[in-house]
């Protein structure tokens, strides 16, 4: 049913949300912004420590019930106990965020001869967004009032990059985009919105090693003349998680100031 006013159309109270990666960077900045909009969040990532952290400070700051849950989104032993444990506190899932991911660079001719660390960043990136959506999916038909999956994807899945040769990320987020399309027209008869959410460069804590003047030469780069921050992704989210984006669904929403409209 379409909404009929405005006032809790961009709540998430009362629904349970996992996020996949959640304990940093993106992945926090979005589970930040369903606690804060009511949602109850599971965590699921790799680093017991980050993840315990992240969750107590969610339930504590918000009020909302926060777990974390230790699992690995390239193994699919993992995500299914992950998944049937969170489904066991919570009693049902109604938001998926597959964020979890990771972003090596390098040229393919110069990888080890397995070209392992190609395949890595396609297991993970892509391929843990289809296991993710395999479970939480069924579990979703199986309660019977429909839901909302968010992958989070990059411009990357667009734009090859020339300064930092990336060809295995930006090949698996250009399938994770594909991948969104096609659920969404798979799932959309069950209730089920699926839509992508493609950031910019956004600054997390992977780029805190970095000198000011390299972190001010990429923000040259983007038009509105500065990276993105995390909450930005997760305010987005919250839209496409929220009863107020219910007709929209297959999208691939692109969050980089601009980045991609001109060649640099």
């Amino acid at each position: 049913m379409p909404i009929t006013d405005i006032k809790d159309a961009f709540s998430l109270k009362g629904k349970n949300a996992i996020v996949t990666g959640g304990s940093r960077g993106i992945g926090y900045g979005i589970a930040t912004a369903f606690a804060e909009s009511g949602a109850n969040v599971a965590i699921f990532a790799r680093d017991e420590k980050s993840g315990t952290a992240a969750a107590a400070e969610l339930a504590s700051k918000y009020g909302v019930t926060a777990k974390f849950y230790k699992s690995d989104m390239s193994d699919m032993k993992s995500c299914t106990e992950s998944v049937a444990a969170a489904i066991a506190d919570f009693k049902e899932i109604n938001i998926l965020v597959n964020n979890a991911g990771l972003m090596p660079n390098g040229d393919l001719l110069n990888m080890d001869g397995d070209i392992s660390e190609y395949f890595k960043c396609i297991d993970l990136d892509l391929n843990g967004v289809v296991r993710m959506t395999y479970l939480v999916g069924r579990h979703m038909r199986e309660i019977n009032k429909g839901g909302k999956i968010v992958n989070i994807s990059s411009n990357a899945g667009d734009l090859a990059s020339r300064t930092v040769f990336m060809a295995a990320y930006c090949t698996a987020k250009a399938g994770v985009n594909q991948f969104t399309r096609a659920m969404a027209l798979e799932l959309a008869g069950i209730g089920i919105q699926v839509n992508a959410i493609a950031p910019g460069y956004t600054l997390t804590n992977q780029f805190e090693m970095f000198p000011k003047e390299a972190l001010d030469g990429i923000a040259r780069t983007i038009p509105s003349g500065r990276m993105g921050a995390p909450l930005e992704i997760g305010a987005l989210a919250v839209y496409l998680a929220s009863p107020a984006s219910d007709q929209v669904t297959g999208t691939i929403v692109t969050i980089d100031g601009g980045h991609t409209l001109g060649i640099y």
